[in-house]
C-alpha cells in the first residue's frame, strides 16, 4: 500500500508531505528514503516500493518543499536537470536534516519507540544520509554517491551507528582526491564501510533512465539489503 502523509516540522513553522510505502506482511523496521536533487520522483518512489516489498515501512520526505513543493524532475531532460541544480543551490541542508529528523520521529511515533529506523539516500541524499548519521539517532544509514562527504569528515566522530557508503570511482561530481580523502578519513572508522565501484559514474543505481548501470546497481542494492537486514532486523 502507498499513500502520502504530512509531517510537521520540528520547529513548528510548517509541514511537508512524504511518500509512504507500507509492507503487506510483517513489518521489520522503517527506512527514510532521501531524495536526489530531482525531488520525490518516480525513481525515489520505486525505491520506497522495493523496500516495502522487503518488509520495511519506507518514507520519502519532500525536502524541497520550502522551494517548490511536490517538484519531480527527470535527470535525462536537460532543462529539468538544470532546474535541479538551481534547487540544490538554494537548498538549506541544515533544515533538510531537521526535516529528516522529523520524519524519523514520525516513523518512531507511528511504530513505537522500540522500532529501528534507517536511512538511505542518493546523490544529495547520499550526502544527507552521512549528515543524518552524524547529527541524529538514526540506527543505520546508507549513502549512494554522496557529494562533498570529504568536506564533512570533521563530523565523523559523532557517528555512533553503522554507515555504508557506495562510491563510484568515475563520479564526475566527486573527484579522485575527494574519494581518497574519504578513504583516508573513514577507512579506520569502526562504524563506516565503503564500497568502491570501478568504472561507474554518479547515479549508477538509479531506478530509471540513462544513468543506470544494471550490474553494479544490483550489487550495491544487494549490499544495502544485507546491511539493513543486519542492523535493522
Amino acid at each position: 500500500m502507498t499513500n502520502t502523509t504530512t509531517i510537521p516540522t520540528l520547529a513548528g513553522d510548517g509541514s511537508f508531505t512524504a511518500y509512504r510505502a507500507v509492507p503487506a506482511g510483517t513489518l521489520k523496521a522503517a527506512i527514510v528514503v532521501i531524495q536526489e536533487i530531482f525531488g520525490v520522483n518516480a525513481g525515489i518512489r520505486r525505491k520506497c516500493d522495493t523496500l516495502a516489498e522487503a518488509g520495511y515501512l519506507a518514507i520519502a520526505p519532500d525536502l524541497f518543499w520550502r522551494l517548490e513543493p511536490g517538484i519531480e524532475l527527470d535527470p535525462d531532460v536537460k532543462p529539468e536537470f538544470e532546474r535541479a541544480l538551481e534547487l540544490m543551490g538554494q537548498f538549506d541542508q541544515d533544515k533538510g536534516i531537521a526535516d529528516i529528523e522529523a520524519t524519523i520521529r514520525a516513523a518512531r511515533g507511528e511504530l513505537g519507540d522500540g522500532t529501528k529506523v534507517g536511512a538511505v539516500g542518493y546523490c544529495l541524499g547520499g550526502r544527507l544520509a552521512f549528515m543524518t548519521a552524524a547529527r541524529t539517532d538514526i540506527d543505520a544509514s546508507v549513502g549512494y554517491y554522496g557529494v562533498g562527504i570529504d568536506g564533512l569528515l570533521g563530523e565523523k566522530h559523532a557517528i555512533a551507528n553503522p554507515v555504508l557508503l557506495h562510491v563510484p570511482e568515475e563520479d564526475h561530481f566527486v573527484d579522485k582526491a575527494a574519494q581518497a580523502a574519504m578513504h583516508a578519513g573513514l577507512d579506520d572508522h569502526p562504524k563506516v564501510t565503503i564500497y568502491d565501484y570501478a568504472g561507474e559514474d554518479h547515479g549508477f543505481a538509479t531506478e530509471f533512465g540513462e544513468r543506470r548501470s544494471d550490474a553494479s546497481a544490483k550489487l550495491a542494492d544487494e549490499r544495502t539489503a544485507a546491511f539493513f537486514a543486519e542492523h535493522l532486523g
